[in-house]
């Protein structure tokens, strides 16, 4: 799968992954590989990211929430306020 991580000021994140947790406003959810389509807006919280190596980098959306896009193994994350979490 491929995510890009966007913010208005820049492009947080991009690359191949495998998985990706989000805090939507209804829950948290997990996408993986062939994952259904799907568009739904993700409140504060953290997102959680593990590369294609096996990295795991956790970011925190503050501020404003955003929104997923899922489609086709491609994943758009469009956030207000976005931070890295050592």
């Amino acid at each position: 799968m491929y995510l890009e991580i966007l913010t208005p000021g820049k492009k947080v994140f991009a690359g191949n992954i495998k998985l990706l947790r989000v805090l939507g406003t209804k829950g948290s959810f997990e996408v993986l590989n062939n994952h259904a389509p799907i568009i739904s807006t993700l409140d504060d919280g953290y997102v959680k990211v593990v590369t294609g190596e096996n990295e795991i980098v956790r970011y925190e959306i503050i501020g404003g929430g955003g929104v997923i896009q899922v489609l086709k193994n491609n994943i758009i994350v469009l956030a207000e306020s976005l931070t890295k979490v050592s």
